[in-house]
């Protein structure tokens, strides 16, 4: 009997969100899958993305949950075409003055732009393409 756990990483410094990125780099992302809770400064993306942990490529429906945001902003992403899908190409965060930026890069210079007060992201996995 395989088993197969489903993964929960959490993010709480650069450094954590930088393997956050490493996992979901070549996502796909589709725009309809992308909230913004503003009320609850939450922000969400679904994403399928492969399973770069193990060495069979398979893919996973995840999620990214970012904590903390305060404004989102995208740019060159048409948000109107909710059946455009985006390949995620890495996420980056930079320090401003006592905040945060993250920037999510996808393909064709689409950028995501969310301001947080800490970082506080999770990606978890939902479940195997294969199940």
């Amino acid at each position: 009997m395989n088993k197969k756990f489903l993964k929960k990483i959490i993010a709480h410094s650069e450094e954590d969100l930088k393997l956050i990125s490493a996992c979901c780099s070549e996502g796909k992302v589709k725009i309809s899958e992308i909230k913004y809770l503003q009320k609850n400064k939450i922000f969400l993306i679904f994403i399928d993305r492969f399973v770069k942990e193990t060495e069979n490529k398979e893919r996973v429906n995840s999620i990214i949950k970012f904590e903390y945001i305060y404004s989102s902003k995208a740019k060159n992403i048409n948000q109107k075409n909710i059946d455009l899908t985006l390949e995620l190409i890495t996420i980056d965060i930079f320090k401003k003055d006592h905040n945060y930026e993250i920037t999510l890069l996808f393909s064709n210079n689409g950028l995501i732009t969310l301001a947080a007060e800490i970082i506080d992201v999770v990606l978890e996995d939902q479940k195997s393409k294969d199940d």
